[in-house]
Parts: structure tokens; sequence; C-alpha cells
């Protein structure tokens, strides 16, 4: 295969991209003791021709490609080196910083020509991004002259270590090869770019645990020490997000950064490169259904050019791939999903994954990270290479997107979409920036108008989707993205057979439900607005000389913020529990109340820094005159204190949930978390801790046993208050543990109407020969009848992927204080829950009735049946505490922005009623 690889690189051009030295440590032996194969750098290639004042990896790092796996700091070395030996042909930009300080940064390479009109390349994409600027005359000049940019994205999940290194050698190829002859057509034709490490911290602690575990020499073995990680694995970035989940959320700086660069830069092909099992071989498109039916049509024949190309080059080489089986287009928050929707044909590669050195697959096959990181080189320049062919069709087919979205969005119905000014002012301001950032056009309305017969307030936010980003406004903004009805008949009938779905990942994501925001559709709309603003709204203070103190309504992310600055600081804070109105204005439950007369001096100067940074508005009272409602004294009005947190931390806990618990509270309501893991919270002495929660999670009764469940209990009946989130509930409503009174449902009967249904028993007598039980006979007249005896007596529900569910909140309960009436939930899983009963607590949150449910997403009807007036959130107070539990995760992925008033009531209120 050497020789018939060096020439379809370029006769000798593979070379010193190939080459390279063993270990820093000396030579290794190609093979150990007893004939076993280990891994090796790739190898040279008779008459390799690559220009020696280009750096190999070896001259910075010691070893060769894919001999090893280069360290974080490493890469960036290396693309210095590179930049420093070819300063016409590349430039680094630094576009963040991970959460633990890490550069984030790419590499653009090109030739010398494109390199020094640089500012005209990007300036041109953004003239061609909008075509109401940019008439088709004015385009077709652009895209004669452009050449295509080009995106390489390498190890968003950091365990999947083979992309990083691969981009190392793709950008070493592109610099250095003087016997490949398709390179100048590339250089000439692209503009690469290319991120080589998306989630540098997830590298960086896979790499310290595969290390720390090697031994003499690498192991294939699948479950060695080396690719056994420990919890919570190298996949997530440090506050353990997915961050291939979070394109167009974007919680995490990360994703921000990359977004930002992309919007920069406008790719017109992006290919996001990852790693999967180690038995598998390589992906590559088209890919798996459903397609998101916003997906711009032409995607699909563009992505089967590049597959084909890919395909041609991996025949040629010998290596094995597979399209189509996996990896669909529904969720928009994918590598491959969210820049498609800005224009860029974005793709999904994936490569079987040696996770390690050097695995044993399970035939017995070895792959080496040698092995991954060439499929990886090969895909990258075959991608290359197809953009360069084709720039004129990949840069036209960019423009007739944008220009699509342009018209059809002004022929939309409900052309205009309204974020009204409301309650949730800090939801409203978040969810119109992040739009914001992400490419799409908002305006804020800073007059009253009226649209549809419906009256706005100063302060609405309106999209006209008659812009070039239509199709990314539709697609997260939509109530309800239906799949592909064929695709969804499919499922059905893959479960009446008893096999999995494939539905991928969520179903449902719409930002408004998210968000809980109210949000109109509206066909014309005569509003003067404005940009936004580049700065963040700060909050305000009315009458911030007020004699008796200050009023913070409670109810959005922004009153939570102020409570914890507040109680950061040490003012005295109460809470209500029930709405009151002072004056001519209603405050919700939950309003915070700050008096004079319980705080020191510079209570006012104080209030407006916090108020400031937090955003909220607070209103400054003169006297404690209310008109309905609780009074400021009054029992129903509760001390806020400073609460001491901990958090299970490790298994069982699920990390991503584990993550993102502790990311809501930490980095979204302004609270630190003790994290502990779980081994030592259920050993420890909790009297210290006000809150203890549980993140989302299975297998918590095996690590705290009943003992450790006696001893939760214990705590809690002392005064604590104990959340469990999520799939810890199966661990709170454990009849061994005895901590909530509620179970956990078996999967409900439901037979065809006038149907009875049923199996038959055994009558446990043995027959006349004394050979064992028998049952009574039946007949079986029709395949309905074979589905009902076959079926077992006792099975959970089947798994929901994941879909948005409307539930009703009991107001008058203090965990519902300052909650709208209604919430949308993100169910995933099939944990069904009872309800508790009146005399044990309070359904506090409960799922709506079967017709009214669904919010959005693909639900099966036997669990939209059993779901309905099921819990969402259960409190029962348990001696002087209380244990609440959310049946579905409030934190999943961390932008369930409308249910943070909830938890905050859990987190921050749920001490204050310790009796």
């Amino acid at each position: 295969m050497a020789c018939r690889l060096a020439e379809l690189l370029g006769g000798a051009a593979l070379g010193a991209l190939l080459a390279g030295a063993a270990l820093a440590q000396g030579p290794a032996p190609a093979t150990a003791p007893g004939g076993l194969p280990i891994n090796q750098p790739l190898p040279p290639f008779p008459g390799a021709d690559y220009d020696p004042a280009i750096p190999a990896l070896e001259a910075v790092t010691g070893f060769g490609f894919g001999a090893d796996m280069t360290p974080v700091a490493d890469i960036r070395r290396y693309f210095d080196a590179l930049a420093a030996a070819a300063p016409d042909r590349v430039r680094l930009v630094e576009y963040g910083r991970s959460w633990e300080g890490r550069p984030l940064f790419y590499a653009v390479i090109s030739s010398p020509r494109n390199i020094a009109r640089l500012d005209a390349v990007k300036g041109g994409m953004r003239r061609l991004a909008d075509p109401r600027a940019t008439d088709a005359a004015a385009a077709e000049e652009l895209i004669a002259g452009l050449p295509a940019v080009v995106w390489i994205a390498a190890s968003v999940h950091g365990n999947e270590v083979g992309p990083a290194d691969a981009a190392l050698l793709t950008a070493y190829h592109l610099l250095a090869a003087r016997g490949d002859a398709r390179v100048p057509e590339m250089l000439d034709n692209a503009v690469v770019v290319i991120n080589p490490l998306q989630n540098p911290d997830g590298r960086a602690r896979f790499l310290a645990s595969t290390i720390a575990a090697r031994g003499l020499l690498p192991d294939p073995d699948l479950d060695s020490a080396e690719r056994d990680e420990p919890w919570p694995g190298g996949r997530f970035n440090h506050y353990v997000f997915d961050l291939n989940r979070d394109w167009f959320a974007q919680t995490q700086p990360e994703s921000r950064g990359h977004t930002s660069a992309i919007l920069d830069w406008h790719p017109v092909v992006l290919a996001d490169l990852h790693e999967m099992y180690t038995d598998e071989s390589y992906f590559f498109p088209p890919a798996a259904q459903p397609t998101n039916p916003w997906m711009p049509e032409r995607m699909a024949a563009a992505r089967e050019l590049i597959g084909r190309n890919n395909a041609r080059w991996f025949d040629d080489l010998g290596l094995d791939y597979f399209t189509r089986e996996v990896f669909d287009l529904f969720y928009p928050g994918y590598g491959d999903g969210w820049p498609s929707y800005q224009g860029a044909v974005a793709m999904t590669y994936e490569q079987g994954s040696a996770r390690g050195l050097l695995a044993r697959r399970s035939n017995g096959d070895m792959l080496s990270f040698a092995d991954t990181v060439l499929s990886q080189t090969v895909a990258a320049l075959s991608t290359v290479e197809v953009a360069a062919k084709n720039r004129q069709q990949f840069l036209r087919g960019f423009y007739e997107d944008r220009v699509q979205g342009v018209e059809e969005g002004r022929r939309d119905s409900g052309r205009f979409l309204i974020i009204p000014a409301q309650a949730d002012r800090a939801g409203a301001d978040k969810l119109a920036r992040l739009l914001a950032r992400q490419g799409i056009e908002v305006g804020r309305a800073d007059a009253a108008f009226s649209a549809c017969r419906a009256q706005y307030q100063p302060g609405s936010y309106v999209i006209d989707t008659a812009q070039p980003a239509r199709d990314l406004i539709r697609v997260l903004m939509e109530p309800q993205v239906q799949l592909d009805p064929a695709f969804a008949e499919e499922q059905e009938r893959r479960r009446a057979r008893g096999l999995p779905d494939e539905i991928y990942d969520v179903t449902a994501w719409s930002l408004p439900l998210l968000y809980n925001l109210d949000v109109a559709a509206c066909n014309r709309v005569d509003a003067a607005t404005a940009p936004l603003p580049p700065e963040e709204p700060k909050g305000e203070v009315v009458n911030p000389q007020a004699k008796l103190g200050f009023l913070v309504p409670w109810g959005d992310a922004a009153a939570t913020r102020f409570l914890t600055a507040a109680l950061a600081e040490g003012l005295w804070v109460k809470s209500a529990d029930e709405g009151f109105t002072h004056g001519a204005t209603a405050y919700p439950g939950g309003t915070l109340i700050l008096e004079r007369g319980r705080n020191a001096d510079g209570l006012a100067e104080a209030v407006q820094r916090i108020a400031a940074a937090s955003g909220a508005r607070v209103v400054g009272v003169d006297d404690s005159w209310v008109t309905a409602g609780p009074n400021f004294g009054s029992e129903k009005v509760v001390q806020v204190q400073a609460p001491r947190i901990a958090m299970a931390w490790d298994e069982p806990t699920d990390p991503t949930a584990a993550g993102s618990a502790r990311f809501v509270i930490e980095r979204q309501m302004g609270w630190p978390v003790s994290a502990i893991r779980t081994d030592r919270l259920a050993e420890t002495d909790l009297s210290r801790f006000d809150v203890v929660i549980l993140p989302s999670g299975r297998g918590y009764m095996g690590r705290f046993g009943e003992d450790g469940a006696a001893a939760l209990k214990g705590w809690v009946e002392r005064g604590g208050v104990l959340i469990g989130l999520g799939g810890a509930m199966r661990f709170l409503a454990d009849p061994d543990a005895d901590l909530l009174s509620i179970r956990r449902e078996d999967a409900a009967a439901m037979p065809a109407e006038g149907e009875e249904g049923g199996k038959p028993k055994p009558n446990g007598d043995g027959d006349e020969e004394g050979k064992g039980p028998t049952v009574p006979g039946t007949l079986i007249a029709s395949a309905e009848e074979l589905k009902a005896a076959i079926a077992p007596e006792k099975r959970p529900p089947d798994s929901v992927a994941g879909v948005l569910l409307r539930a009703s909140v009991e107001g008058e309960h203090w965990l519902g204080a300052g909650v709208k009436p209604q919430v949308h939930v993100l169910m995933q899983g099939a944990d069904i829950y009872t309800p508790t009963t009146l005399d044990k607590g309070v359904n506090v949150a409960s799922f709506l009735a079967p017709d009214q449910l669904l919010a959005s997403g693909h639900i099966w009807e036997e669990n939209r049946r059993q779901l309905a007036f099921k819990p969402f959130v259960v409190a029962e107070q348990v001696g002087k505490g209380h244990i609440i539990g959310f049946t579905a995760d409030p934190t999943a992925r961390g932008f369930m922005e409308g249910l943070g008033t909830l938890l905050a009531n859990a987190v921050f209120r749920g001490p204050a009623h310790a009796r």
C-alpha cells in the first residue's frame, strides 16, 4: 500500500508528513517480545520531497506524527513553529480562552497571495453573506475572485485525540509538500482554517489519565488502565459539558468563541473531526436520517459530492468507511448542524478510536493511533481538495442560501417575531442577545407599538425573518420541528418489534420554550427599532434614597443573581412566600425585601452596585404598608441566609448532569458549590451544610447503602434540604432508601379498546408425568394477540429521546413563588413517578393532561398518556427539613432558562423553610 499511497499523494508527497522519529526516549522496537506490534510513527516513503525549511513535528516535540498524542501546549508550539517558518502562508488567531485558561486558537493557511489579502477575503464573504446589499451581479463578481473558506475543526471531545494530531499533519502537508501537485491548487483556491483543538481542557484531562497509566509498552487491551478514564473522562470541558451539544445554546466560552470565529469568516465548507467506538471504521456523509426540515435543500447534494471524493481517496488507500447508518442532521446544536444554517456545508467525520497508542479490536485486528491520524488527515485533505476544485459552486451555493433566506422570510406567515417586554426581563434580554450573537438581526423598540391587535411596551424585541439567517431563526424559534413522517413511522415499526429506535438526540429545543418566554408572530410590524447595544443591560434602582428599604421582584435570573450577590456581601434579605401589593404595584411571590433597619449603613450604595452588576430591577419604598398579601413582618416572609451547598461529584452521577448542575448554580446564579466525591459524601458529617444536591445519575443506592440513606434522612430531619435531580430520583424513591414516598412506575398496561389482554399465569400443578407446572391453554387469533401474549408482565416505559412537556406549577407553595403558572420541561429517558399524597407532601409541579402535555418534539403515545398528571417537582417535609425531587433534570445542558427560578427556590429559599 505504501507505494500506492505515495503515488496518490503526489509521488513523494507524504514523505515527512508520514515520517517521524520514535518517542523522545529513543527509538522503539517495531514489535514487543512475542511479536506484538506497538505504535510507530507514520513511516517515510521513498523519494519523499518535503521542504526542510518547514519543521516536522519531531523538531518541536521529539516524536514523529502519529507516534504519540501531542500535549495541549505542544499543539500551540507546533503551530507557532509553522507560522515562524512560513509567515507568508500562515496566520494564527486566538479567539478565546477555555475555563482553565488555555488559549483557543485557529490557523489560517493559504497561498501567499490569499494570506496577503485576508481582510479583503473576509470582507468579500461578509458582502456575499448579505444579498440585501449585494445583488446577483456583484455576487458573481465576488464569486469569480474569492477563495473558498474551508474550516477544519478537530477534537471537540477531549478524549477524541486523533483529530488534533491530524490537524497538525494536515497543516504540515499543506505547507511542506513539494511533491503533491494538488497542494498549490488547494492553497490558491481555498483559505484553509484549522481549529486543531476545540476542547483543550478535556484533552489535558484525558492525556493526564492515559499517560499516568502507561507501562513498558502500549497496552492494546480495551480494558487497560490507559483507556479506562477516571470520572468524568476526557470527553467534556471543565464544567463537564458536551461541547458538541452547545453550538446554539452557547453556554460555554469554548462554544461562544468558536461560533464567533466562524461568523467572522463565513466558511462555505466545514468538517468537524471526531472519533467513535474502536471497532468502527470511518464515517463521512451522506448522513443518516432524519434531516431537519429547515436544513437548506442544496446541502444534501453538496455533502454527497464531498463524500464521493472522500470515498475515492479511501478506496485508493484501502481504507474502510461507511455512510448513512448513523449521525443524523436533526438537532441543530451539533458541529454539522449549526454551521449548516449559516451557509456552510457542514459535516461530521468519525474515526474508530484507539483511545491510546494501540487498541485490539474485537476481531483481533490492531488499530494504532497512527492509523487514526492518517485516516483523519486523508479526509481533511480530500475535503480541502473538493472545495478548492469546486470553489465557485460552493461560493454560489452559500450566496443562494442567503438569498433564499431573505425571499422566503418575506413570504413567511408570521414574518415578524416579537419578544415582548415581560416579567422575565432578564430572560427576554438574554434570548435576544443569544440570537444576535449568532448572526441574527434583532431590533429593540424604544417606544410602545401595536401589532396584530396587541400592544407592546418599550423594550420589546422584534425579529424580521426576511434576513439571511432566516433558516436559523426558524429552527431555533419554532415551537415544533416535525420528524419526517416516514422516519417516525419506521421508529414505531421498530418499537413494535422490540428494536431500539434510531433517534440520536433530543427532538425538541425551541428557545422560547426553553426560556419559558412569551413570543408572538405577526405578518406586519410598524415599529422603530434599533440594533442591540454592545454592552449588557444593567439593572436599575427606582427611588434609590428610599426611607424604608428596597424590593426586588422575584422570578428571573437577574433577581437570583441579585440575591446571591447580596448574600455574599452579608446583607439581610427577606423573601415573601406569597405575592403582595405595595402602593399601586403588585409584587410576585418570592420578592426580596431589604430593609434599612436590618442592614448597616451603605445599603443604598450596595443595592445600586449589585443591581447594576446583576441586571435586576429594584424598587425603593418609603414605608412597609401593603394593601394585599403578607406584610413584611408576616410569618409568610422568611429570612434568606447564605446556604452552604454540597453536591455529589464523581460516580454514580452522570458527568454532564453533575457538570450542568454545578454550572447553573455557580455560573448562572453566582453561588459556590462544594463538590464532594460521592463516596466521601456518603460518610461525611453533613451538619456543616444546609443543602445537599444529588445530580442525575444511577447507582446512588449502591454507593450510599441503607446506612448512608438513613444518615441522609437523619440530616434532613434535623433541618437539611436534600434535592434530587433527574435520575437521582431513583434513589430518593427507592423503598430501601425510604427518603421520598413516591415510586417509579412500570409501563402502564394499555390494551386496545374492547380488548381484555393479560397473560396466563402458571397453575402451579405438575402434569401427570410430574415434569413441572403447566398453564391453561390459549388460542392466539391475531398478531395483536401475539403481541399482548409475549409482552413481559413488568417492564419500564419506552425511553423518550428528548421532548419538551408542559407542567403546571402550584403557585401557593413556596417552591412555586415567582414561577409562571406553566413551565416547559425537557423530558428524557423512561422514568415516570407516582404523585405524592397529601399526607406526605405536595406535587409542586405536575405534567398536564394527555392532550395538552406535548409542547415540542416526538413522544411515544404510551408515554404521553402515562406521564399526564404525574409529578415534575415534589416536596416532602421530613422532620425539620425538606426533600425536593425534580423528576426531570432542570439543569440539562445549561439551557433550561425557564426553570431557573424553581431551582433557585429549592436551593436558596428551601433552607429558609426548615423548621
